[in-house]
């Protein structure tokens, strides 16, 4: 019985959405977090009887055949970029981008990865890195006689130097942009890895055309809406115990075929 097997793709469907959702849960409080939503596709179908041929009249076609489709299946499982609010931190190294982009970052293999985690800090060479010591491209090193430090909306990066009048500068950042955020690599720790899906990158200055522009002494906030999870959440529980009843009544029917036959 076909039911059995299509009723059971869709109990698999819905348990690959929970998982989504339960990634998007345990990350609301994770910094520049963009949430994930799963998307769908039905099988293939199988046709009982085509459509527009003839019938048994020579001048007569049937107006519309019958197909049973087969189920379905997960086709993407979609990362939304959608802008976080940003959190006043009250940190100076604390940086968030308003708008688009994404900021570079090098690891010790020399990959270049992204991030929309701003929170740096410096190493002991006073360098911007990340939390996990990836340091910042292009690279801000940071002097160790520095008062106080100041990032612009433009990513104009200068330092007030210990008997010095004049701030000095110490760097311009630049911020890269993709035709395609969503075809990004997640690869855990809140980075991102350039895909053939997701295009090339273009480095650019904060604030021009297309790039957003930085906001120090913020933090990006998770884009996951609570309400919205929860929503999602109770309809793939409906929609799995759907499913289900429609393999328990088919497995009766079943058992009733086969209660006749003995």
């Amino acid at each position: 019985m076909r039911a059995l097997s299509i009723a059971a793709t869709g109990m698999n469907a819905q348990e690959q959405n929970l998982e989504v959702i339960a990634n998007n849960v345990a990350n609301i409080n994770t910094t520049g977090f963009k949430r994930s939503r799963a998307e769908f596709t039905d099988l293939i179908y199988q046709t009982e009887r085509l459509a527009g041929v003839s019938s048994r009249g020579r001048d007569a076609t049937v107006p519309e055949g019958a197909q049973i489709g087969l189920g379905v299946r997960t086709a993407a499982v979609r990362s939304l970029q959608i802008q976080g609010a940003l959190t006043n931190t009250g940190n100076t190294l604390d940086l968030a981008i308003n708008g688009r982009g994404w900021f570079q970052v090098t690891t010790p293999n020399g990959d270049t990865v992204y991030t929309r985690d701003g929170a740096f800090n410096t190493n002991a060479q006073g360098q911007l890195v990340t939390s996990d010591g990836y340091l910042l491209t292009p690279t801000v090193t940071v002097p160790s006689t520095a008062t106080s430090v100041t990032v612009s909306q433009s990513g104009m990066v200068t330092a007030t130097i210990a008997g010095q009048q004049n701030p000095q500068q110490l760097g311009q950042l630049t911020i890269a942009n993709f035709i395609n955020e969503a075809g990004l690599q997640a690869l855990g720790g809140n980075l991102f890895q350039q895909t053939v899906a997701s295009g090339q990158a273009t480095a650019g200055v904060p604030g021009d055309t297309a790039f957003g522009v930085i906001q120090q002494g913020y933090l990006e906030a998770s884009n996951v809406d609570p309400v919205s999870e929860i929503t999602n959440l109770i309809s793939a529980q409906r929609a799995y115990e759907m499913n289900s009843k429609v393999i328990q009544a088919a497995d009766q029917m079943s058992g009733t075929i086969s209660n006749l036959r003995s």
